[in-house]
């Protein structure tokens, strides 16, 4: 499911979207723009925008109380333009508290995971039917 489908049973937090009348803008740097919902029978958090340590702030939150409640997680990062440790840091502290997929990474950050060596560690797949299936 692509950010621009409509996903009834969506939670959808951050700033940015084109569909979605966004919240007032508080002082301070843009988070990255999380959607959440249920696909295959696992949760999906979607992150859209730059994920580095000044915007991450709203997916970690996400992801944390994902992996606390579900049993299986799948990360589509088909949305994120850009990504550093912090990123990196996030996926490795939700891989260890559970189950963590990663799906449809764009080149900058399937090359980040390669030359971290994370690509062997999580479960990472090119759509998130294949992430949810692992």
């Amino acid at each position: 499911m692509s950010y621009g489908e409509a996903v009834p049973a969506a939670r959808m937090s951050g700033v940015g979207a084109s569909s979605v009348h966004p919240a007032p803008r508080a002082a301070g740097p843009a988070q990255a723009m999380v959607v959440e919902y249920e696909r295959h029978g696992v949760w999906v958090v979607a992150a859209h925008g730059s994920c580095d340590q000044e915007s991450v702030s709203r997916l970690e939150e996400a992801l944390t109380t994902a992996v606390r409640r579900r049993r299986k997680v799948v990360l589509d990062t088909s949305g994120i333009t850009f990504a550093d440790s912090s990123l990196l840091n996030l996926l490795i502290l939700t891989h260890r508290a559970g189950a963590l997929r990663l799906a449809a990474p764009k080149p900058q950050l399937q090359r980040l995971l390669e030359i971290t060596g994370l690509d062997a560690v999580l479960y990472v797949r090119a759509t998130i039917e294949e992430a949810a299936a692992c």
